[in-house]
């Protein structure tokens, strides 16, 4: 029996991370170099992310890779290959992405507007209990 993994993301030259720590959370950048096995360089050109140095502890991995990119990739090159495959383009597209813009927009309401959405998130309770309850 062949030894799987469970595993399904890895730390490679070419994968999409997203930061969770520092001036750039939030933001997604490209693995471009493995320094050690605690840290890689990471670059996102189309993000605003500058080439750094930057802790695995703070990244979390995503789906999207970059295919074909060599080890220690410049910037020009991975800003043409993310274009060209249109992977800012498909993470934005991504349900992870679409949940945290929902959290994003739902922090910046006011007490007024998160008023007004619960009262309609009550409206919408009270027509899908009536319709269920119609059908049965």
């Amino acid at each position: 029996m062949p030894d799987q993994s469970t595993f399904k993301r890895f730390v490679e030259v070419g994968r999409v991370v997203l930061i969770n720590d520092g001036p750039f959370a939030g933001k997604i950048a490209v693995i471009s170099e493995i320094v050690d096995h605690n840290r890689a360089i990471i670059d996102g050109p189309t993000s605003g992310v500058p080439r750094q140095s930057f802790p695995y502890r703070h990244l979390t991995l995503t789906p999207l890779t970059v295919t074909s990119l060599p080890r220690g990739a410049g910037t020009g090159t991975i800003k043409k290959l993310l274009e060209k495959q249109g992977t800012t383009e498909k993470w934005n597209e991504s349900s992870w992405a679409k949940r945290r813009e929902v959290i994003a927009s739902r922090k910046k309401l006011n007490d007024f507007e998160r008023f007004g959405a619960m009262l309609k998130k009550k409206q919408v309770r009270d027509l899908v209990r009536k319709e269920i309850k119609a059908s049965a």
